[in-house]
């Protein structure tokens, strides 16, 4: 498996990934929608293009004999959804398709995240997750994070409560 990082050539890729993976995560949990809602504006084609040409946003995709499994995305300094520190890295995204879930592709995503931080001299990890995603949470304790703070995540007109949880790396 490798790991690389996505250009915009992959536009197209990322965003039936992103749709994809976001379904397959919390389509039983959300009104149909919602999450169409929350699909058109926030994996569109034009949002997508736009973060990945934010020079502080990076996308990575796990990929093993040419097949795309999941995808990662990072933000640093101002591009972070929450102002926090310079020394803290967020977190945005980590996606696997649910034929690989249990294959351990999210923790090579992670462990790919904690690296570029490490490389880039941060000293903090954060990233939000939905309260109710609980395997997500258990993943997160797992590799060391703790809870902070809460957000709001707006999926379609459902206002629902992200925990904040870091890390130091």
């Amino acid at each position: 498996m490798k790991i690389r990082k996505i250009n915009i050539d992959d536009l197209e890729t990322l965003r039936n990934l992103s749709i994809q993976t976001f379904k397959e995560t919390f389509e039983e949990v959300n009104t149909e929608e919602d999450m169409q809602k929350y699909l058109d504006e926030n994996l569109s084609i034009k949002k997508l293009k736009s973060e990945l040409e934010k020079p502080n946003s990076e996308f990575y995709f796990a990929e093993n004999n040419g097949e795309i499994l999941g995808y990662l995305k990072l933000n640093f300094k101002d591009a972070q959804t929450e102002k926090l520190e310079e020394n803290h890295f967020e977190i945005e995204r980590i996606y696997v398709l649910k034929a690989f879930l249990g294959q351990k592709i999210g923790q090579i995503l992670y462990d790919k995240a904690i690296e570029i931080g490490r490389e880039k001299n941060l000293e903090y990890v954060w990233l939000g997750v939905w309260e109710e995603n609980h395997r997500a949470i258990k993943f997160y304790k797992k590799n060391g994070f703790e809870i902070f703070g809460k957000h709001d995540f707006v999926l379609g007109e459902d206002v629902q409560t992200d925990l904040l949880m870091k890390m130091k790396i």
